[in-house]
């Protein structure tokens, strides 16, 4: 009798055994350190959504889109996480690369202008006779030309100064600058650990004044996607559960980006996470239309926008940058 439960006892095993050599392995990098933003991967990982897919998913810090990009385009990654406006230059500079965008995370980017209203910065024409700082390679002062034509902002009549990251908030903090570009849930969340009252802080998305750019996305190689379609959109299934996770308890997602990133804290991340979900992520279009895919005519819009501050060597395809081929289509992209 023993012997016979003993042999039961090693089906299981077995089973498990088998199942975990089935799973594909699919290494992802971001574009940034793990923060709250990145909690729904994490999710997705710790709540199984990756493993109903067959998938084995190890997650990358990355040093920025650029960083991003390259990686997937050189199939080191199947898949990644990048600015799609870097995208849409990257394969400007270099025709045919293997890589496009599969799934829009932040329908709307995180680029953003935030002032202090003790410094007279409470709208965007206010923004005209103050010391705006802005560090040379921010993603959100990239923007800013375009903001400023969007919203006939005289650039001659804003005093430009330039900051380092590290210098950017604490400026602002100290009043040397009035306002300063950044992504909406960094830059707003560093003035408040430095003490700045949430009610003197004024955050003005650019996307909500005509700025016609998407933010992030989930990028993929070409070659990778197209032999293994299944595996791209299980991959994009498994994100938006975790998306909804995420969206559900903060603070969990914010736990399991701190198990990974020890040095962070709990609550501030949770915060980040927040915001990120109400400014960029659950957007009234997606909450609408459901999350990843893009707008045509919006799109074709933000490439015009792109043209102002960029030359094309090229004229941009849009079907190259980006494919709704892969995501999913049952009800796993609908948010609620």
């Amino acid at each position: 009798m023993l012997r016979f439960i003993s042999k039961l006892a090693v089906v299981p095993a077995v089973l498990a055994s088998t199942i975990a050599m089935a799973e594909v392995k699919v290494p992802f990098t971001l574009d940034w350190k793990f923060e709250g933003p990145s909690a729904p991967y994490f999710l997705a990982i710790d709540n199984g959504h990756f493993a109903a897919e067959d998938l084995s998913v190890e997650i990358s810090p990355g040093q920025g889109s650029l960083d991003a990009i390259p990686k997937v385009a050189t199939g080191a990654y199947p898949v990644g996480f990048a600015d799609i406006n870097s995208l849409v230059k990257f394969l400007d500079q270099n025709p045919g690369a293997p890589v496009t965008a599969v799934m829009v995370i932040y329908d709307k980017p995180p680029f953003a202008i935030v002032g202090r209203k003790s410094q007279g910065i409470s709208s965007v024409a206010d923004l005209e006779g103050s010391v705006l700082g802005a560090p040379p390679p921010d993603g959100a002062w990239a923007q800013f030309p375009v903001f400023a034509i969007e919203n006939n902002l005289d650039m001659s009549k804003i005093k430009v100064e330039p900051v380092g990251f590290p210098t950017r908030e604490p400026m602002l903090a100290e009043g040397k600058v009035d306002s300063v570009t950044g992504y909406s849930f960094s830059s707003y969340l560093n003035l408040v650990r430095l003490g700045v009252p949430e009610e003197d802080l004024t955050t003005l998305l650019m996307a909500d004044y005509g700025l016609a750019l998407y933010g992030n996305v989930i990028i993929a190689n070409t070659d990778y996607a197209e032999e293994n379609p299944e595996v791209i959109t299980g991959f994009l299934r498994a994100i938006a559960k975790g998306v909804i996770d995420a969206n559900a308890d903060p603070e969990a997602g914010a736990k399991a980006v701190i198990a990974r990133n020890p040095a962070g804290d709990v609550e501030l991340e949770a915060w980040r996470l927040k915001l990120a979900m109400q400014d960029s992520i659950l957007t009234d279009y997606v909450m609408e239309n459901g999350l990843g895919d893009i707008d045509q005519a919006r799109f074709a819009k933000a490439l015009e926008q792109i043209a102002i501050t960029y030359e094309f060597k090229n004229t941009p395809d849009a079907s190259k940058i980006f494919t709704s081929a892969y995501l999913p289509e049952d009800s796993a992209l609908t948010m609620e």
